[in-house]
């Protein structure tokens, strides 16, 4: 066994790893960026190593600067992770030349397994079945037309190069092939700096179904069980279980037999996942994911074992621990907590995590994070903050575990799929296994309902972080400013923004609070400062809040959900706030992809202006109404910053 291990990844899956190792022994060297200088993986290392700027390409995607930190700290195996050099055959081949053991499989296979055109070559070859499609290598737009045509539509548009869901399309007919084409092509080229695509059947209600192979290098490969990731959003998952529930015991059998196949073709190494398209007792060979998978601790949960240490164990030369899957205990289930806006598009968001609590780990329950609260969430990396596993003898159980956990959780100065998943966990169609890649599209009105309004005790716990810090900081009464009067109580005005709606408060003094008229009637309001939180009294009501404040904005934590509410002047002018809404500017900062407007042009609602690359994520910037082109301020292919002005739009005449 090794004695130092390197980890050439960042955030949980790091942090995961770390832990494995000191477990068995080993001493662990991180890496990190300037970004990660504070990160939990680098304190939680017994040596680090700074490897560049934030930016991935130059810091965890530069394969000298890691084999450089691997020799100084005397690092005789490298752990890959998942994401950046996971999948990199080069990177295997480097490891391999500098005497140094990647903890992965073979370089050839990362090749063969890393391309999906010639993964479904080899696949067809060995037995596996696959979908029908088109993966050859001719990319001219009018014979991938053709193909297009003789598949039949719909068809699914996907980069050859990689997956994450980059680089995938779904075209329903012929007239919007060319568009959608351009489109996956420039991601596949964004992400992988391979823009070939290949053509497969678009099939209508996919399940993403999943098997976990292991193989050691004495020629042993077993299965360990199925998982079910068919919750996506952009093609990219959200929430995993093991076993994957409802299928056959015949297609279940197919599918572990398919998957030791695959890996059997390519000389497979240590964990690896083969993915299959399962729609009723039909299954398909998707891709294999040459890594670790982000799902991997829900397989953990049901079979007890510890891939990681397998991981480590299998590089080291060491046979593998069982010759046959032990039988899964009972259901595990997992979800992806991220730092996104699921009204939006789950568009990713970022700035420091204010408030950040999870519930305390449990033999049924298993948390897994990078960060912690203080943390900021940047535009560099993946904006996933934490995986919540939870555990039950049977899959109802464990939906319910993992609802509770959730319910648990408390994240401010961030946006986050929080209450997504909550929805998602409860959800009647997901208790009953209706279970499909189309689910959160098909569910999205349950999932993402329209924003409610503002409670009555949210607008108080606001009024109040607006009205204390004067209260209490200021000792001379006729400095104050909280409605204090020598011959009785005065009186101030509030407006709060809540979304689109505007609320007056009018507050007058009385003795140690305020009267206020909330919901139409008159109640008396005080509190005070607690740790962290507010003491609102709201009439006869003592309630704890925590709300915190950035500028105008303050965020009020409620146990029904969460409120962001804007302190507005209420005395300004009107028309202001409408005139800078013309102005849209980068939401993060970017890359600018495209600008699709001209000044001048006349330009529709919802009308897309512009596609912006941030976070692994194509941003479309859309006019909020009807108008024309004013200015704008960026370029294809420009570096933007956050509240750069793209487009500014004046009203139509």
């Amino acid at each position: 066994m090794f004695r130092t291990l390197l980890i050439a990844n960042r955030g949980e899956i790091a942090c995961r790893i770390i832990r494995t190792a000191r477990r068995m022994g080993l001493r662990t060297v991180a890496v990190f960026s300037e970004a990660d200088a504070e990160a939990q993986h680098v304190a939680m290392a017994d040596e680090a190593h700074l490897i560049g700027p934030a930016r991935a390409a130059e810091s965890y995607l530069r394969i000298d600067r890691i084999l450089a930190a691997a020799r100084a700290s005397g690092a005789e195996a490298i752990h890959p992770g998942y994401g950046f050099l996971s999948e990199n055959a080069d990177f295997a081949e480097a490891c391999a030349e500098a005497g140094i053991a990647f903890v992965g499989p073979p370089p050839a296979a990362i090749r063969v397994m890393g391309s999906k055109a010639e993964s479904k070559r080899l696949m067809e070859q060995a037995g596996v079945p696959i979908v029908p499609g088109y993966h050859g290598e001719e990319q001219e737009e009018a014979h991938l037309a053709h193909q297009a045509a003789r598949i039949g539509f719909p068809v699914l548009i996907k980069a050859s190069a990689g997956g994450g869901g980059k680089g995938m399309r779904p075209v329903l007919k012929a007239e919007d092939f060319p568009a959608q084409l351009a489109g996956a092509r420039r991601e596949a080229k964004a992400a992988f700096g391979d823009d070939r695509v290949l053509l497969e059947r678009y099939l209508q209600k996919p399940r993403h179904v999943e098997v976990q192979v292991f193989a050691d290098t004495q020629g042993h490969t077993i299965h360990l069980h199925t998982r079910d990731c068919s919750v996506q959003r952009r093609h990219q998952k959200v929430l995993e279980e093991a076993p994957a529930p409802d299928l056959s015991p015949a297609l279940r059998a197919r599918l572990h037999e398919a998957a030791i196949a695959a890996a059997r073709a390519v000389g497979y190494v240590s964990a690896g996942t083969v993915e299959f398209i399962v729609e009723g007792e039909d299954a398909f060979f998707m891709e294999m994911n040459t890594r670790l998978q982000v799902e991997h601790p829900v397989t953990e949960m049901v079979t007890g074992l510890d891939l990681v240490e397998w991981q480590l164990r299998i590089a080291a030369g060491e046979p593998l621990p069982l010759r046959e899957a032990p039988a899964p205990r009972g259901h595990s289930v997992e979800v992806r907590l991220y730092a996104e806006d699921p009204a939006q598009d789950f568009r990713p968001s970022t700035g420091p995590l204010r408030r950040f609590v999870l519930p305390a780990p449990a033999a049924d329950l298993r948390i897994e994070s990078g960060v912690q609260e203080g943390d900021a969430i940047t535009p560099f990396y993946d904006p996933m903050i934490a995986k919540l596993v939870a555990w039950g003898p049977d899959r109802e159980v464990a939906l319910a575990r993992l609802g509770a956990a959730l319910g648990e959780c408390r994240i401010a100065g961030i946006t986050s799929n929080l209450g997504f998943l909550q929805r998602l966990a409860a959800h009647p169609a997901m208790r009953a296994m209706e279970l499909d890649t189309g689910f959160a599209a098909r569910f999205a009105a349950d999932l993402q309902p329209p924003a409610r309004p503002a409670p009555p005790l949210a607008l108080a716990a606001a009024a109040l972080e607006a009205l204390l810090p004067e209260a209490d900081a200021v000792a001379d009464p006729w400095e104050r400013h909280d409605g204090w009067r020598l011959q009785g109580g005065g009186s101030q005005l509030l407006l709060l923004a809540d979304g689109e709606a505007r609320h007056r408060l009018r507050l007058t003094h009385a003795g140690a609070g305020w009267r206020v008229a909330l919901d139409g009637a008159e109640t008396l309001l005080a509190g005070r400062r607690l740790d962290g939180a507010l003491q609102v009294t709201l009439g006869d009501a003592v309630h704890r809040i925590p709300v915190l404040r950035d500028g105008d904005a303050v965020q009020v934590l409620l146990p029904e959900g969460a409120w962001t509410l804007r302190l507005l002047d209420p005395y300004a002018p009107p028309g202001g706030e409408a005139a800078a809404q013309g102005r849209l500017s980068a939401p993060i900062p970017g890359r600018v992809v495209q600008v699709l407007v001209a000044e001048g042009e006349s330009v529709t609602r919802g009308q897309v202006l512009a596609v912006l690359e941030a976070m692994k994520t194509e941003l479309r910037i859309t006019a909020p109404a009807d108008g024309v082109v004013a200015h704008i301020g960026c370029a294809a292919g420009e570096t933007v910053e956050e509240g750069t002005e793209i487009v500014t739009l004046a009203a139509a005449e």
